[in-house]
């Protein structure tokens, strides 16, 4: 039962990152600068902003047209010729999950690793004690 509990729990965060989509990001260069010009918005509050967040969170949107709508100081006499872009997703939950995965399961062969040799030794002392003289360890009491 627990293990099924813990089965299911790793099932829905897996989904719950899966769904989430991670920040998008436009490199946009013109000349020898560049910048970064996140893509996705924090929190829209509106349904308008809503609309404009679905729309310009895809990579889609990042094409030298956009770089220069940005009106950036250092495209200011650029070309669509003289900018290049760059689309990117960064720190994605996905990426997080195998990382986190990853560092819980060497921990985890690590810990098992070391309860199991104080396990093996702890039954090596008890055998050695089973094998040895059965008087070892006791004392006689007296009745007087």
């Amino acid at each position: 039962m627990r293990t099924t509990t813990l089965l299911l729990i790793f099932f829905t965060l897996m989904i719950s990152a899966l769904a989430a989509s991670p920040p998008s990001f436009c490199k946009c260069t013109c000349f020898t600068n560049s910048t970064i010009i996140p893509l996705t918005p924090n929190a829209p509050t509106t349904p308008r902003q809503i609309e404009i967040r679905a729309a310009s969170s895809t990579c889609a949107m990042c094409n030298r047209a956009f770089c220069l709508s940005q009106r950036l100081p250092f495209c200011k006499d650029a070309e669509e010729k003289d900018v290049f872009t760059t689309c990117f997703q960064r720190d994605s939950r996905k990426d997080q999950i195998v990382v986190l995965t990853f560092i819980t399961s060497t921990l985890g062969l690590l810990g098992w690793a070391g309860i199991r040799k104080i396990i093996e030794k702890r039954k090596a002392i008890g055998g050695d004690r089973l094998r040895g003289d059965a008087q070892q360890g006791y004392i006689a009491v007296n009745e007087g």
